[in-house]
């Protein structure tokens, strides 16, 4: 304390004295708290996970069921995750002391007006009493109503009133034969749900044979349109093929006829115009002739 008056610049947090919570249950259940808590436990026959029924057959979950369970065990961990992080949330929420400066340290002190010694242990004194050796008063009576009227009272034979064998015998037999009618019902309704999967498993395999044989017959027939297609593209590629070289035949004839008479005609016609001719002959009749006549 004396330190912490010596440094007043230090650090100082002040808050307000409150008592210590406890979690700790009480002996005895109050008349203002709530019957729903859930610290106090579920009825078995409220509770979704106590199976019901007889413990010897299968027990058959439907999908609904199975669907109910999967959300109910869902909206159970969204409830829990919601929990914990409400709670981190809350301790988180909480003010603390931030950490000390560099080169100093936090030191727990008083913040009261006046200071007081604090320790473990309040300060205990011993006292003694006695009192007066004077008799204790008695109790008083309990009050008694005066009696009124007249006492009657009669006898009655234990054995007229409930003879056990006679009474049981007919609720025996009422149970046994309830329980072996359940017991047959319940033999009965197994037997018939066997049935029934073994229905399904062949109606299952029919089907899935069935599907396969469609499947093959759909793959043989989308095959053979297919060859089909190829087939005729390949027929209309061969008479185009086919029609092109007819034409080309045709063309090579024609021209190849056309041009064995125009080959006659052609020289023919560039000798008379002098396209061929001898060059000497014509030096000596164009050139020497006309110089040897001038």
């Amino acid at each position: 304390m004396a330190m912490t008056q010596q440094a007043p610049q230090a650090f100082e947090y002040a808050s307000q004295p409150q008592a210590v919570g406890t979690k700790r249950r009480a002996k005895y259940r109050g008349d203002d708290e709530s019957q729903g808590d859930d610290s106090l436990g579920l009825n078995i026959h409220t509770d979704r996970r106590v199976v019901r029924g007889n413990t010897y057959a299968a027990q058959v979950v439907t999908q609904n069921a199975a669907r109910e369970l999967d959300r109910l065990r869902m909206e159970n961990e969204r409830a829990i995750k919601r929990d914990v992080a409400r709670k981190r949330m809350e301790a988180s929420a909480r003010p603390k002391t931030p950490p000390p400066v560099p080169g100093r340290s936090h030191a727990d002190t008083m913040t009261d007006t006046y200071l007081e010694e604090l320790s473990d242990r309040p300060v205990e004194v011993d006292r003694d009493t006695q009192t007066e050796a004077y008799l204790d008063r008695p109790p008083s009576p309990l009050f008694v109503p005066a009696k009124s009227g007249q006492d009657a009272a009669s006898q009655v034979d234990v054995a007229e009133i409930f003879d056990f064998n006679a009474e049981v015998a007919p609720i025996l037999e009422v149970l046994v034969g309830k329980t072996l009618q359940t017991s047959m019902l319940e033999v009965m309704e197994e037997e018939e749900l066997a049935a029934i999967r073994r229905r399904q498993d062949e109606f299952e395999e029919e089907r899935n044979a069935e599907l396969m044989e469609v499947q093959r017959l759909e793959a043989e027939a989308a095959r053979k349109f297919a060859e089909k297609k190829r087939r005729v593209h390949q027929e209309k590629e061969r008479k185009r093929l086919q029609a092109e070289l007819k034409e080309k035949v045709a063309a090579r004839s024609f021209a190849k006829a056309y041009l064995a008479e125009m080959n006659a005609s052609v020289y023919g016609e560039l000798e008379k115009e002098g396209a061929f001719y001898d060059p000497v002959k014509k030096e000596v009749e164009e050139v020497f002739l006309p110089w040897l006549f001038d």
